[in-house]
């Protein structure tokens, strides 16, 4: 399995969102430079995160982004599904149908248990403490996943 880079971004925008939570919406302009990714990109991954339920928009001379719930609401499987789609290292992990041998595989059972972790480590690490270890690293630009 490997996350795309929308889903990489799309986390990197919302730790970025969540570390400048100072009360003024964000600018994709100043997401953009803190990210160091085109305006247009940012405002492509901006839209499905927005659709997914983790942004709201400020309209006005002082509008821009803010999180629409709080960041330790949040965890990064909610982030990566909505990103990227559903978790899933392989189709027979989590739909048996998509393979003619699944009742009989001795691999299937491996796929599912670490499926099943991916899904529960991530489910287990909020956005906030996402933001924290990017803060301590200096910025939400140094935090990879």
């Amino acid at each position: 399995m490997k996350i795309s880079t929308k889903g990489r971004y799309g986390l990197r925008i919302l730790a970025d969102i969540a570390l400048h939570q100072n009360g003024a919406p964000r600018l994709i302009r100043e997401i953009a430079e803190s990210q160091k990714l085109s305006q247009k990109y940012v405002s492509r991954i901006i839209i499905g995160l927005r659709k997914g339920g983790f942004l709201e928009s400020i309209r006005g001379a002082h509008g821009g982004y803010r999180l629409a719930r709080p960041a330790s609401e949040i965890n990064l499987l909610e982030v990566f599904e909505a990103t990227e789609g559903k978790v899933c290292i392989i189709g027979c992990a989590e739909c048996p149908k998509k393979c003619a041998r699944a009742d009989g595989c001795a691999a299937r059972p491996v796929w599912k248990l670490l499926n099943e972790n991916i899904k529960k480590t991530l489910a287990g690490i909020t956005l906030e403490e996402a933001a924290k270890k990017a803060s301590v690293s200096g910025g939400a630009h140094d935090y990879c996943i």
